[in-house]
């Protein structure tokens, strides 16, 4: 099957009221596909769900360790975040200790996703700035590579050496030849593959161990870090955060924009790669949900699990009009 299936279900009442499709991929390390759904080799751009093998070569340069990263700096690396405190004190004194500020970032000043946050900016008449971007972990992890390379800080270039790092990262562990790029929303390059692809670069992170080489030590590190500070990666009331603490921080899970997800399963030694396609982020959560109850590793009956699973759908008044599920295919 090449065409997309059908994944999530809409409901008002008894009535099916919209469908959402994708593609899916599980694989092993040697690229071995366990389960698929629709097209394996459909091309895409993984957006923010590729991440991790952006601060791969971050922590394989030894830049993370000649700048004293700790565990929750590689998560914030790896994080599309809420620009909640904890997140930006991080990225303010991890440029500041660097010698950098808020302007050296490329990602662009970004409205905080936390509500909190974003109001006290409005009552303080305070600026948006670049640290509020949710890309803005990643973004210092380049410029911690960049000052350890001696490079220019135009970091997001396709010629400067952190992104031909990034490029050589995504092309040896999908085990393809990247067709093209495309300019996230940050600015920086994200490099297209095929889910099949990805799905065997998440599961070289699930694969990977500690001591068995400078690039499985980075990986191992790096999806560990994300693995135990969930609350890094994403934030309070993110469906990343949520489900890697409803499976007791064994599997790192990364959204990324217009409904990518990926799942890295350290115990299997499995990596999952997710599209929806047509970009309905709320049908990735449910559809890589349960993925993930499929595979053994999240307990459908978890209260966290079940506001991504088979959810009601409820209308201004608390009265529940519909529900949301995973399709057949996937259970």
């Amino acid at each position: 099957m090449t065409q997309a299936v059908p994944m999530t279900e809409i409901w008002r009442g008894d009535i099916l009221e919209s469908v959402h499709s994708g593609h899916a991929v599980v694989c092993r390390p040697d690229g071995e596909i366990v389960h698929a759904w629709g097209d394996p080799e459909a091309v895409v751009l993984p957006r923010s769900s590729s991440k991790m093998i952006q601060a791969l070569p971050l922590v394989e340069s030894g830049a993370a360790d000649a700048a004293g990263l700790t565990t929750q700096h590689l998560a914030l690396a790896c994080a599309s975040h809420n620009a909640s405190k904890i997140h930006n004190d991080m990225v303010r004194d991890w440029l500041s200790h660097l010698g950098y500020a808020d302007e050296d970032l490329i990602c662009g000043p970004q409205e905080p996703r936390d509500i909190a946050v974003r109001d006290d900016l409005i009552r303080c008449n305070d600026p948006v700035c670049r640290v509020h971007n949710n890309c803005s972990g990643k973004h210092s992890g380049f410029l911690t590579l960049t000052k350890h390379l001696g490079a220019d800080k135009n970091y997001v270039s396709m010629d400067h050496p952190v992104q031909k790092a990034v490029l050589a990262a995504h092309e040896e562990l999908t085990g393809e030849t990247s067709p093209g790029y495309g300019i996230d929303g940050c600015s920086a390059p994200n490099h297209a593959s095929t889910l099949k692809g990805m799905a065997r670069a998440m599961a070289f992170f699930a694969a990977a161990r500690e001591g068995q080489g400078p690039r499985e030590t980075a990986a191992a590190r790096l999806r560990d870090a994300m693995a135990t500070h969930p609350e890094y990666v994403a934030g309070e009331g993110r469906a990343c955060t949520n489900l890697m603490r409803a499976m007791g921080h064994k599997v790192a899970i990364k959204t990324g924009a217009e409904a990518y997800f990926i799942a890295i399963l350290p115990e299997q030694e499995l990596g999952v790669a997710l599209k929806i396609i047509d970009g309905g982020t709320r049908a990735a959560e449910n559809a890589i949900a349960a993925i993930l109850a499929k595979l053994g590793v999240l307990d459908p009956a978890h209260p966290e699990a079940a506001k991504y699973l088979d959810t009601p759908i409820r209308n201004w008044d608390g009265l529940q009009t519909g529900r949301m599920c995973a399709t057949s295919a996937l259970r």
